[in-house]
């Protein structure tokens, strides 16, 4: 997880020119997983299309993995939250550090369950949903990427807490939080 004494764990993905995804109707080819083509690809449709509220915030996943997953959104005019700024609005931050949360423990429990078959692993997040959220905001969020990590700290039967990261282009922190999420 990144804090504010360390540069993000993503190392070079903290620049703008990686593997990016922002095609609406592309597949998720440019997601870095250890998870089957199926299991990544349905995942990703959830999360950047059906939750059409990831939609309107703009999320791309980059990476799924076990415990943690990254992705990133860009700036874009209706996401400004104080205009003579050009500053990120803070609930933009705050809502994707929230589907972040739920998106790492969907990885998590998907890794959990791999004697499953993709689709019974999927249609375990349907109960999924935010208990607690708390979210600091350390910096203005200015710039024209920004990326997310979110890492499962704890995936009990029933509750799941997470820590997420929202950093700027050049890997700066510019807000934490930290969630629990009911799982079943």
């Amino acid at each position: 997880m990144t804090d504010a004494k360390h540069e993000s764990k993503a190392g070079p993905a903290g620049t703008a020119s990686d593997a990016i995804h922002d095609d609406p109707g592309a597949a998720p080819t440019g997601v870095k997983s250890p998870f089957e083509p199926e299991f990544t690809e349905a995942l990703c449709e959830i999360f950047e299309r059906l939750i059409t509220f990831n939609q309107v915030l703009g999320l791309k996943v980059d990476e799924l993995r076990h415990e943690i997953v990254r992705a990133h959104i860009r700036m874009r005019p209706d996401l400004v939250g104080h205009y003579a700024h050009n500053r990120l609005h803070g609930g933009v931050i705050s809502a994707t550090l929230d589907a972040m949360g739920g998106l790492a423990v969907m990885a998590a429990t998907g890794a959990r369950h791999l004697d499953e078959a993709p689709q019974q692993r999927l249609q375990r997040f349907a109960k999924l949903g935010t208990i607690d959220l708390r979210v600091d905001y350390l910096r203005p969020a200015i710039g024209a990427v920004f990326r997310c990590e979110a890492e499962v700290m704890r995936l009990g039967s029933r509750v799941a807490n997470t820590r997420m990261a929202f950093t700027d282009e050049q890997g700066r922190l510019l807000a934490t939080g930290a969630a629990a999420y009911i799982v079943s």
